[in-house]
């Protein structure tokens, strides 16, 4: 190289270590944009949604609220495109969609982490109508996001967050079509200063965001009913890194059409029963604890989506079929998800997995209060069977059972892992009480009702023996050993 070409190509390099570089910039087309007009007659893009109502909790003063604001896109997919031409210039931002492309206002975005003061919420008293908190928030687009139409893409091609390192150059939030994203998701919102009592949280999006979006005050404006109640510290961590709950009491998408669409073209799961184990009496000898997992042996993801209802907290569960290469073939109602407080604090799906308590003869002698279950790959049961997933995602309950406010759900049951409850859970076990000494046996069965479409459902059951005597404190339960296994006393 000679001393003339290594002159600029120094330069270059000079440019890049003061944060100067020229960068590639936005497509011709943010410049030919059509009008704010255009945007506005063509319809709303994106809507704002909250619930009708929610409880947030005060810890001296200090209120947490999960306020559940999601924007939907009803009709198409939606994306906003940023990018900086350097590092000394703003950030442009442009709103595409299938019907064109529209920029937005200059300032949009000061950094990539989002939409800059997207949102104005005012928090007032009720009854009085008095303002005692007002905020200007922004509002990222990109989350996990949530499917609220049960005929749209069962994945979202989006990023999961917005970015937010300082260098960063370009970045493309979207919504996909029938999706919902939390624009809360990564930052949360911080407490409320609030004494207890009834307010109403007014939220809407910014007006000068409106004609890129096709917004009206109807589209871009929700109101949610907000009750302050006392500290509540089992409610800390529920969803977003807030204490609040939400309960929407409205669907924010179209319930599906029919009770299935499609079908199952190609592999599908196989569920599976393992022996209870871990099976203990509680120290009065009046409960009867036990652990039991239930696996997929097939060679396809046992999958179950859950859309919201209107009113309450109960979601309609639907199974996904794909075919070999994971396209979506189908999919069919098999039962109902509802959200679980007690010491659960996330959504269970009704119909996965019964335990019933037999006598020794096999005959109905009582169920466990636990027949509700959130499908988690808890544990790698056989990854030798065909098609199993050896880095299944949703590992733990975190990543799989949502928060309260969620307007849908997915929960998977990877090939070859298993979902385990161990004793702890509440209601994972038998009260036996008033129940006479004896043999018994504890019987596990997975798809009871035969909802769920599997290849076999002759392997779903798997039955534990057990004797139980003694009395009082001092009752026992003694439990028939299976090959050389040896158990841990407590699981």
């Amino acid at each position: 190289m000679s001393p003339r070409t290594l002159l600029p190509t120094l330069a270059a390099l000079g440019l890049a270590a003061t944060g100067l570089a020229t960068v590639t910039t936005l497509p011709a087309a943010t410049a030919e944009t059509g009008t704010s007009s255009a945007r506005a007659g063509a319809g709303a893009v994106l809507r704002l949604y909250a619930p009708d109502h929610l409880e947030a909790f005060s810890e001296g003063g200090r209120v947490f609220a999960n306020l559940g604001i999601r924007v939907v896109a009803p009709e198409s997919d939606v994306e906003v495109w940023s990018h900086r031409t350097s590092y000394d210039q703003p950030i442009v931002s442009e709103v595409r969609t299938p019907a064109g492309t529209t920029a937005l206002p200059a300032g949009a975005m000061k950094d990539f982490q989002g939409l800059d003061n997207f949102i104005v919420m005012d928090v007032r008293r009720a009854g009085s109508g008095k303002k005692v908190v007002h905020r200007n928030l922004d509002a990222c687009l990109s989350s996990t996001g949530e499917r609220i139409d049960p005929a749209a893409a069962p994945t979202s091609p989006y990023p999961r967050y917005c970015p937010y390192n300082p260098y960063t150059v370009g970045s493309v939030m979207g919504v996909q079509k029938g999706w919902a994203s939390n624009i809360f998701e990564s930052t949360g919102v911080r407490p409320f200063s609030l004494p207890l009592g009834k307010y109403v949280v007014e939220s809407r999006v910014a007006k000068r965001f409106w004609p890129a979006f096709g917004l009206t005050a109807d589209t871009a404006s929700v109101t949610t009913r907000m009750t302050v109640t006392d500290e509540c510290h089992e409610c800390r961590g529920r969803g977003n890194g807030s204490s609040g709950s939400a309960g929407p009491s409205a669907a924010p998408a179209p319930r599906p059409t029919a009770a299935r669409e499609g079908r199952a073209t190609g592999p599908v799961p196989d569920l599976r029963s393992l022996p209870a184990f871990g099976i203990a009496l509680n120290p009065k000898g009046t409960t009867l604890r036990f652990a039991a997992t239930v696996w997929n042996a097939g060679d396809s993801p046992l999958v179950i989506d859950g859309f919201r209802r209107s009113g309450g907290e109960v979601m309609d569960a639907y199974q996904y079929f794909f075919d070999a290469d994971g396209n979506q073939t189908g999919y069919q109602q098999v039962g109902t998800m509802e959200f679980h407080h007690a010491n659960h604090n996330h959504w269970h799906f009704e119909d996965f997995a019964r335990y019933d308590l037999l006598d020794a003869h096999k005959q109905y002698v009582k169920k466990s209060r636990k027949q509700s279950f959130c499908l988690a790959n808890t544990d790698a049961v056989d990854y030798t069977v065909p098609g199993a997933d050896w880095q299944p995602e949703n590992t733990d309950l975190a990543t799989a059972c949502g928060d309260e406010g969620a307007l849908s759900i997915r929960e998977v049951l990877a090939a070859g892992s298993g979902d385990t409850y161990a004793q702890y859970r509440a209601g994972q076990a038998f009260k036996i009480g008033t129940l006479p000494n004896g043999v018994y046996y504890i019987r596990v069965e997975g798809n009871p009702e035969r909802n769920l479409t599997e290849s076999d459902t002759t392997n779903n059951v798997a039955d534990r023996r057990i004797r139980i005597g003694g009395s009082g404190a001092d009752r026992w339960v003694k439990v028939a050993p299976i090959g050389d296994i040896v158990e841990p006393p407590y699981f």
